[in-house]
């Protein structure tokens, strides 16, 4: 099958949805369609990918006469489906949308984040001017939690399918000896004067946040969490907290640890995929606090490396983590808090749900899984 991705932003940036469209590229490659892929990413140039680009401020990821470029290359190259990727707002995309409608191709949207309250009235007020209900799209969501605000926008009309998002299961799942490692690791406490400074480094619970250090994510509030299970947990139990990432909210998130003499948390920025693996083979708990997560593809990667994980039972996490099985969830604050104190306490908890994490595959979130799931919805679509 010929497929085009269109994607306002892919490589070189790095972020969830360049990374996961690369991903799903690849493997659509391995599996022997024909791919290509157009983007408003500015770049080094890539075999089979084309960048519609102008010279904008700040490179942003938009070309104000994208729509005639993408319905020339689609003309020229007749795709059999077009497959589009949005984020709560993406100009590229929807003119990726509108251009594949005109050419007469088949549709299908990918929504790689939650629709809030305002996006919803965007789009409620789109469709009053474009009527684009009518388009004869198929959209996919990467979760439930995802696919229920865009259902509620597109009615009967639109159907919307959750594929979820892939990975490479087997390449984050721990080896023999990390697995050793952790199952000898006592981590039932240290010292209470291990609690602070460098000695925390020894039999400490170790809970993880992977994530980019933007608002929305509310980073600050996960700073406030870790204060909160601090005091839940009993005084001998000795903890430390990793926070990878780098963004906007970086320095107050620095200032914050600082004011509160929070010395058992570090920020050491952003890491590679294999400094990941490194790192959540010392976790013991891996934290996902935003409740208004689509998905949660750093928390699916702990998930596959034995972690237990905690997030929000109404996020996307929840597709891939039940409560008490693969992790803990939290509908609100004090319950997440409550959460990783928990399992800070209880070792042999921590062990179970890591010994069923090793064990059980998220098998939706196989890219066998996710090939089959937009195989239906191409099929769908051209139909």
């Amino acid at each position: 099958m010929r497929i085009l991705h269109v994607s306002d932003c892919y490589l070189p940036r790095l972020g969830g949805i360049e990374v996961q469209v690369a991903d799903l590229v690849r493997a659509q490659r391995e599996a022997g369609h024909l791919v290509e892929v157009a983007t408003a990413t500015p770049g080094a140039a890539i075999p089979g990918v084309h960048r519609v680009v102008a010279r904008l401020p700040f490179d942003l990821p938009v070309h104000p006469r994208g729509t005639g470029h993408l319905i020339r290359l689609m003309t020229s190259r007749r795709p059999d489906v077009v497959h589009v990727h949005t984020g709560a707002v993406s100009p590229f995309a929807w003119m990726g949308v509108r251009a594949a409608v005109r050419s007469g191709l088949p549709v299908v949207v990918t929504v790689h984040s939650m629709w809030d309250p305002v996006t919803r009235g965007v789009y409620r007020a789109l469709q009053a001017t474009f009527d684009w209900r009518r388009w004869g799209l198929v959209a996919t969501a990467v979760s439930e939690a995802a696919a229920r605000p865009i259902r509620a926008v597109t009615g009967p009309r639109v159907p919307v399918r959750v594929v979820s998002n892939g990975l490479d299961v087997s390449g984050w799942r721990p080896t023999e000896a990390q697995d050793e490692a952790q199952d000898e690791a006592p981590h039932d406490g240290a010292p209470p004067e291990a609690v602070h400074g460098d000695a925390v480094h020894g039999n400490a619970v170790h809970v993880v946040a992977v994530g980019r250090l933007a608002p929305r994510k509310q980073p600050l509030r996960l700073l406030k969490l870790l204060e909160a299970v601090r005091t839940r947990v009993p005084g001998q139990i000795a903890l430390r907290a990793t926070i990878v990432g780098d963004g906007p909210a970086r320095g107050r998130m620095e200032r914050y640890l600082k004011a509160r003499r929070l010395d058992w948390v570090s920020l050491p920025g952003r890491f590679s995929r294999e400094q990941i693996k490194e790192l959540l083979a010392s976790a013991d708990v891996f934290v996902a606090p935003a409740p208004r997560e689509s998905f949660g593809l750093a928390a699916l990667e702990a998930r596959a490396a034995g972690v237990p994980v905690v997030a929000r039972a109404q996020s996307g996490v929840a597709d891939f983590v039940g409560s008490g099985k693969e992790g803990l969830l939290g509908r609100t604050f004090d319950e997440l808090a409550a959460a990783v104190a928990r399992l800070a306490g209880d070792a042999e908890l921590r062990r179970s749900i890591a010994a069923h994490n090793r064990e059980t595959e998220p098998v939706k979130c196989s890219w066998a899984a996710v090939l089959e799931g937009f195989g239906h919805c191409y099929e769908l679509a051209r139909a």
